[in-house]
């Protein structure tokens, strides 16, 4: 298997362009936005889990399909922890919070 063509890598590099950069939660991130990733993660379990799609479970909690969008790409700096515990509650899901 040998290089890919210029071809190819233009192609490649369009489709790259389009695509969001994934979210990882720094090493430095404060207590609060840990508690983000950890409650945001709990939706993307809720979704696997229950074969569901985004916009279901938006219809579900009521809320614009857009915001399930930015809870599954981790977008945490757009949320306040009292709003993803309110969609949490809602759903029942399974919380182990801990203040330290």
């Amino acid at each position: 298997m040998g290089f890919p063509s210029e071809k190819e890598l233009k192609t490649i590099r369009r489709r790259l362009e389009k695509v969001e950069p994934s979210r990882l939660l720094p090493k430095n991130a404060s207590k609060a936005d840990r508690l983000k990733f950890r409650l945001c993660e709990k939706f993307v379990i809720y979704l696997s889990e229950h074969k569901m799609t985004q916009a279901k479970l938006a219809a579900r909690l009521m809320v614009d399909p857009s915001r399930i969008n930015e809870i599954v790409k981790y977008r945490i700096d757009l949320f306040t922890v009292d709003k993803l515990m309110d969609l949490a509650e809602r759903l029942d899901l399974d919380l182990d919070v801990r203040v330290a």
